[in-house]
């Protein structure tokens, strides 16, 4: 089976946490898709590698998520939704995917 990029998942998370969340007008189901996503991507970061990059790694998704709030105020929802997860996205690949 092909291994799906951590840098996918990380921003997949974020971006589809938040239109689920959108589009179903139920945060709590937002918040699992982005909470599913995170943790299987945390499970890559970890294998691949290792537990220090996979915990600041954890660390910029959930201040991604956070972040984007105060960004939406300033540029818009979905701009802030895609810059974050773009940012996450590179940081993953830079320290986890590219290896592999």
């Amino acid at each position: 089976m092909a291994k799906v990029p951590t840098a996918l998942v990380a921003a997949s998370g974020l971006v589809g946490g938040y239109g689920v969340a959108r589009w179903s007008k139920k945060r709590q189901l937002g918040g699992a898709v982005l909470a599913v996503a995170g943790a299987a991507a945390a499970r890559q970061w970890q294998r691949q590698a290792g537990g220090a990059a996979a915990g600041a790694l954890t660390a910029a998704y959930v201040a991604a998520f956070a972040g984007s709030h105060p960004l939406a105020k300033k540029v818009g929802a979905w701009p802030a939704v895609f810059g974050v997860a773009g940012a996450v996205a590179l940081a993953s690949w830079a320290v986890a995917d590219r290896r592999g």
